[in-house]
C-alpha cells in the first residue's frame, strides 16, 4: 500500500512539474487546461463501444446516407483547412522540413501553426463518429483493433502534443495526415453515394499504401531528427518512432489480410467427389459419346449400354452387325 501511494504522489509531483514547462499559449484554450475533458471523451467513446452493439443488436440499421455524404465531405473541408494553415503558416515562418525546434513566442505565426495544431487535434476527437456510424449502421466488422485503436489513441496522444510542443517538428506529422485524410473522407463521401459510384473507386486499397508509407516516412524523419540532434524533446521523438512501429505492424497485417491472402477454396462435397471419381476412372464419359446411359443408384455411378435395335417381342433387341461382348 506504502508502495502504491508513493507512485501516485511521484506522479502528480511530475504532472505538476511537467506543466511548468507547457506551452503558456494554449493553456486557456478549449479542452488543454488538464487531460480530464479528452479523458473523458475517450472514456465515453469507449463505453459506446460496449453499449452501442447492444443497444443495436435487435434494431434494424440506421441508413445515414445523407448524414454520411454531409459528414464525410465535412471532413474533407476540415482537413483540407488543416492542411493549408500549417502549410502557408510554416512557410511564412520560414520552418524546415529537416529540423524545427518550437518557438514558444506570440509571433503571428507561430501562433498560427498552434492553432492549427489544435484544430487536428480537436478533428481527431470528431473522428470518433466514424465509430459511432459503423455502429448505428451494424457495420460490427468495420471495428476492428486497428480502428479502435487508432482513433483513440490519436485523440488522446495528441492532447500532449497540444500541450507540450505545439509547433516545431510537431507541424510535419500533422501536415502529412492531414493531407492523407483529404483523399480518405473524399473517398468515403463518394462511396455513401452507394454502389453507382463506388465501382469506379478502384484506388481504395492505395489509401492504405499510402498510409503505411506516412509512417515509414514518420519513422526516417524522426530518426534523422534524432541523428542531428534536433533542438526538440527527444523522448517524444522515441514515443513517435515506437508509436509508429505499432502502425506499421497493423495497417501491414490488415493490407495483407484484405488485399494479399489468397482465400481458401471451398471443399468438394464428398459425394461428389466420389461422383466425380468413378465418373473419370471409369471411362464413363466416352462412353455417353457412344449412346451409353447413365444413372446414378444410391449415390454409386452405373453406366447401361443402349443398343440400337428392335425389340424383337420376347424382351432382347436384335443387334445390327455383329453382337457385342459384354
Amino acid at each position: 500500500m506504502e508502495l502504491t501511494t508513493h507512485l501516485i504522489n511521484d506522479t502528480i509531483n511530475l504532472y505538476k512539474w511537467a506543466l511548468t514547462i507547457a506551452d503558456k499559449r494554449v493553456e486557456k484554450w478549449p479542452l488543454m487546461d488538464n487531460p480530464l475533458p479528452t479523458l473523458a471523451i475517450s472514456s465515453s467513446y469507449l463505453l459506446f463501444l460496449w453499449l452501442g452493439p447492444k443497444y443495436m443488436e435487435n434494431r434494424e440499421p440506421f441508413q445515414l446516407k445523407k448524414t454520411l455524404i454531409f459528414y464525410n465531405f465535412s471532413m474533407v473541408i476540415f482537413n483540407f483547412f488543416i492542411c493549408k494553415e500549417l502549410f502557408l503558416a510554416a512557410r511564412s515562418a520560414g520552418y524546415s522540413y529537416i529540423c524545427q525546434s518550437v518557438d514558444y513566442s506570440d509571433d503571428p505565426n507561430e501562433v498560427r501553426i498552434a492553432a492549427a495544431l489544435w484544430w487536428y487535434f480537436v478533428s481527431k476527437g470528431v473522428e470518433y463518429l466514424d465509430t459511432v456510424f459503423f455502429i448505428l449502421r451494424k457495420k460490427f466488422n468495420q471495428v476492428s483493433f486497428l480502428h479502435v485503436y487508432h482513433h483513440c489513441s490519436m485523440f488522446t496522444l495528441w492532447w500532449i502534443g497540444i500541450k507540450w510542443v505545439a509547433g516545431g517538428q510537431s507541424f510535419f506529422g500533422a501536415h502529412m495526415n492531414a493531407a492523407i485524410h483529404v483523399l480518405m473522407y473524399l473517398y468515403y463521401g463518394l462511396a455513401s453515394f452507394g454502389p453507382k459510384i463506388q465501382k469506379y473507386l478502384w484506388w481504395k486499397k492505395y489509401l492504405t499504401v499510402i498510409q503505411m508509407v506516412q509512417f515509414h516516412v514518420t519513422i526516417g524523419h524522426t530518426a534523422l531528427s534524432l541523428y542531428m540532434d534536433c533542438e526538440f524533446p527527444h523522448w517524444m521523438h522515441y514515443a513517435l518512432i515506437c508509436y509508429a512501429l505499432t502502425f506499421i505492424a497493423l495497417f501491414g497485417n490488415f493490407y495483407y489480410q484484405t488485399y494479399r491472402r489468397t482465400p481458401r477454396q471451398p471443399r468438394e462435397p464428398k459425394a461428389a467427389k466420389a461422383l466425380s471419381n468413378n465418373w473419370v476412372s471409369n471411362g464413363l464419359s466416352k462412353g455417353l459419346g457412344n449412346g451409353a446411359g447413365v444413372v446414378v443408384v444410391g449415390g454409386k455411378v452405373e453406366a447401361k449400354e443402349r443398343s440400337s435395335g428392335v425389340d424383337n417381342g420376347n424382351g432382347r433387341r436384335k443387334r445390327k452387325g455383329r453382337a457385342k461382348r459384354d
